[in-house]
Formats: C-alpha cells, sequence, structure tokens
C-alpha cells in the first residue's frame, strides 16, 4: 500500500524520535563518549539497525519515509529504490514495497569474483534511483553509493534516512555538490527534545550532550 496522508514533517520527528527511544535504538554517555567509525568520540550513539526487529515501528517508520520521499521528491519521481550495504538494504526493500518499484541494494566494494559487482539486482540505464539508508552523519559516505549507481548509466539525484546527524553544517552541501538532495525522519536535536520531555535521561546527561550537539568538532577536538 503506498501511503498518500502522514502527519507534518514535526509530528513525523517528534514521533520518530519517540519511537526510537522507546526501543532503545538512543544511547547517551557523556562521561565515557562512543567511538564513532570516523575513530572521533560522542556522547551520542544510535543503532537504527534494531528498527527491523519492531514490527509496528518499523512499519510505521516507513511509511513516514516512504510519504517524506513523495512529498519531498514527487510520486512518479523513481523507478528503482536502492539500499546501501549493509543496513540500508532492509529499509530500502520495504521502501520498495510501498512504493510499487523495483529494488536494488550497492555494495560499498565490488565483492571480488564472478561478476564482481556493486550493484545487486536489476538496474538499467536511465532508471531514477532512490538510495535509502539507515543514517547520514555528514554525508560523505553516501556519495560512493551514489556513484555506483551513476556508473549503471542510472540517476541518483536524492537519498532518504531514518536519522539525520543534523549537526554538521557540512552534510547538505556535501550531498548538495554532488547532485543528491537528503530526506529524513529526524536528528539528534529532535530525539534531545523528545528525551527532555520524557525525563528518559538525568538533566546532566543531556546538558552534556547538548554540549555537543552545539558545536561538536570544538567537543571532539578538546578530548580527542
Amino acid at each position: 500500500m503506498i501511503p498518500t496522508s502522514y502527519p507534518s514533517a514535526e509530528e513525523i520527528a517528534r514521533l520518530t524520535a519517540r519511537m526510537l527511544l522507546e526501543i532503545g535504538a538512543v544511547h547517551f554517555n557523556a562521561d565515557e563518549p562512543f567511538t564513532l567509525a570516523s575513530g572521533l568520540p560522542s556522547p551520542t550513539y544510535i543503532d537504527c539497525r534494531k528498527l527491523i526487529s519492531y514490527p509496528r515501528i518499523r512499519a510505521t517508520l516507513m511509511d513516514f519515509l516512504t510519504v517524506t520521499v513523495m512529498r519531498n521528491a514527487g510520486f512518479e519521481a523513481f523507478d528503482n529504490v536502492a539500499g546501501g550495504e549493509t543496513a540500508g538494504i532492509p529499509f530500502a526493500a520495504l521502501v520498495a514495497e510501498r512504493m510499487a518499484l523495483p529494488m536494488t541494494y550497492v555494495r560499498k566494494k565490488p565483492k571480488g569474483y564472478g561478476r564482481n559487482a556493486r550493484i545487486e539486482g536489476d538496474m538499467s540505464e536511465g532508471q531514477r534511483v532512490l538510495l535509502v539508508e539507515d543514517l547520514t552523519t555528514d554525508g560523505g559516505s553516501k556519495l560512493s553509493f551514489v556513484d555506483a549507481i551513476r556508473d549503471t548509466g542510472a540517476t541518483c539525484g536524492h537519498t532518504a534516512v531514518i536519522f539525520y546527524y543534523g549537526i554538521f553544517p557540512e552534510t547538505e552541501k556535501t550531498l548538495g555538490d554532488h547532485g543528491v538532495a537528503l530526506h529524513h525522519l529526524c536528528t539528534w536535536w529532535d530525539v534531545l527534545a523528545e528525551a527532555r520531555a520524557q525525563g528518559a535521561f538525568d538533566d546532566a546527561t543531556l546538558n552534556g550532550v547538548e554540549s555537543f550537539l552545539n558545536d561538536p568538532r570544538a567537543w571532539q577536538a578538546a578530548r580527542s
């Protein structure tokens, strides 16, 4: 079923944050920071992969993501939905089902044998492809997936994620300079607001997180 009518973007952001908190996907710890894939410290960590184990939340968020993309990009804007290996694959499949479109996925690198392919599934020249991922931080990792899609002769001008950090100002410019528009459901600011409303963490923890969100680079530099 293709969803066509859902809450405002603001309410979608609040509800998404609430769901992420409810399943324990949000982790805050300013005293013992997490190490991100970049190697930099962070008092925040989010595990969107957990969503696949919660059917009601999973279905609701995929409806939200589908309608967000359609509202922003158009109802007939795509011919194919691609997931980024690995976290984006289940979400791409669920969005593709809702949009009644073919689904493919993009490997991080060629698999090294057989066809040595990066694209799995059927993607053809001229197709307009939506790249679906679980989250984005600074947008950099999306570019390799986009380039792999474009190497097939398809186009890719949009990426959709459940969670966007929303704290690195260069992210949307990085994607925009590469000809890619970003669509998302919520950010760390939405999660922080909902965590405060729920009293999900103590005030000291939330204040430490807010300090990081206001100037993440300075926070990381002081602890690296």
